[in-house]
């Protein structure tokens, strides 16, 4: 196997990181045994239900509450019309219970939080560099060299901290002298 990065040959398949340039090749190696695709990734789109979820059937039963209990009801009590307004009441009170314990008891849950962010990082430029995903801000490159400290920092850049002190000789020939 080969790093994708830097093309450095590796010693072994099972090898984490790059030996030259320290490319993570953990999932490069399945990868390529799982013929260019991710097995977690494909349970992931397996796991989408789409609109035939638990929350959605509880809020369409809520919405069907409303419609056949409220509006409907006022609707032909403004037209002068006696017992109609309370059947419609009671079909929409008992058909939106037979809906709520239908969407709570054969609807699937949707996907949590995460496993949508995590559908949503499908193509590989979206995994670098996203502050959005919590990514690490691109690599940059500064030479020693060129090093500045900014203005008005709290180092000041003549510190003498690479100043040689004085010699041991030096200090014990001057206290002999204070003794004469």
């Amino acid at each position: 196997m080969h790093c994708p990065r830097c093309g450095q040959q590796q010693v072994s398949d099972q090898t984490k990181f790059c030996s030259r340039c320290g490319f993570q090749l953990g999932l490069v190696g399945e990868l390529l045994e799982h013929g260019g695709y991710l097995p977690q990734l494909a349970e992931l789109q397996k796991g989408k239900s789409g609109v035939m979820t638990r929350r959605n059937g509880v809020i369409f039963s809520l919405v069907w509450l409303v419609f056949w209990m409220m509006l409907i009801p006022a609707f032909f009590a403004a037209l002068g019309a006696n017992r109609i307004p309370g059947a419609f009441a009671a079909f929409g009170f008992f058909s939106s219970v037979i809906l709520l314990i239908v969407s709570l008891g054969l609807l699937r849950r949707g996907p949590k939080g995460s496993e949508v962010e995590l559908q949503e990082m499908s193509s590989p430029a979206s995994l670098y560099g996203n502050a959005a995903v919590g990514a690490l801000p691109p690599q940059q490159e500064q030479p020693a060299s060129t090093y500045m400290p900014p203005e008005g920092s709290w180092r000041v850049p003549d510190t003498d901290d690479l100043a040689r002190p004085g010699s041991v000789i030096e200090s014990t020939t001057r206290l002999l002298k204070k003794d004469e």
